[in-house]
């Protein structure tokens, strides 16, 4: 479904060339739910964006579903169905939640099959469907709407970047909630999540560990998965991993 060939990506610090990415090859099979994981600082995040297409690759190609989406942009990619959760959510005043839903999906929603999206993330539609995305909305409740977006939107392929970023106790709860039931009802579409949350990475179906822009391990949660645990960081679990 994606494969990534020889990608690399170059930064300018001064008057130097910093590797963030170097020659990285990566297969993710369809219908999985994945997570990258890998120590501050390796790559993860600029990796998530450079397969939405918020970045692009200084070289390498990029293939999805069989075609070539290297010189595609964000909105390009959207369209064949990828679809990308920021760390932080977007608000986006005066704009209330029924209309974001409805850009989402591309079409008019129904009142019910909006309703039964926030249902999906663990929202009481009521109390939510009008209204406003804005600050009057907690960091939690940000991240369930904007998965209810993907939801919507019926992506190919979904890629959340920490979202474990920035939520508290309860919000990550229920989050787990609903990544569990995603992964559970998997079927022509796939999930990448960014993170080293051991609750997140004990539910996927592969666990990807990155470092120094590197693919350094790939396997099922129950081969990569007791390599993390116990270990007092993921760096150290790199290392090991080399």
């Amino acid at each position: 479904m994606l494969e990534l060939q020889n990608i690399s990506f170059e930064v300018n610090e001064g008057d130097r060339q910093v590797d963030i990415i170097h020659d990285l090859n990566l297969k993710l099979d369809s219908k999985k739910f994945i997570v990258i994981t890998g120590p501050n600082g390796s790559g993860k995040s600029t990796l998530a964006k450079i397969i939405a297409g918020i970045e692009k690759p200084t070289t390498g190609k990029i293939i999805f579903d069989g075609e070539d989406i290297t010189d595609k942009n964000i909105t390009e990619r959207a369209r064949l169905g990828i679809g990308f959760a920021f760390q932080q959510p977007v608000r986006f005043k005066g704009m209330g939640v029924i209309d974001l839903l409805r850009i989402a999906a591309g079409k008019r929603l129904k009142m019910n099959e909006a309703c039964n999206y926030l249902s999906e993330v663990g929202l009481c539609a009521k109390d939510y469907i009008n209204r406003e995305v804005n600050s009057s909305l907690s960091g939690g409740e940000l991240k369930r709407i904007e998965i209810a977006t993907i939801l919507a939107r019926q992506t190919k392929l979904s890629i959340f970047d920490e979202p474990e970023a920035g939520i508290d106790l309860w919000s990550f709860q229920n989050l787990i909630r609903i990544f569990e039931k995603m992964q559970r009802e998997i079927r022509n579409s796939s999930i990448i999540i960014i993170s080293h949350q051991e609750r997140i990475m004990s539910i996927a179906d592969e666990i990807i560990v990155i470092a120094d822009g590197a693919v350094q391990n790939q396997g099922s949660v129950n081969d990569i998965l007791p390599k993390i645990i116990g270990t007092e960081s993921i760096s150290s679990t790199c290392e090991k991993l080399k």
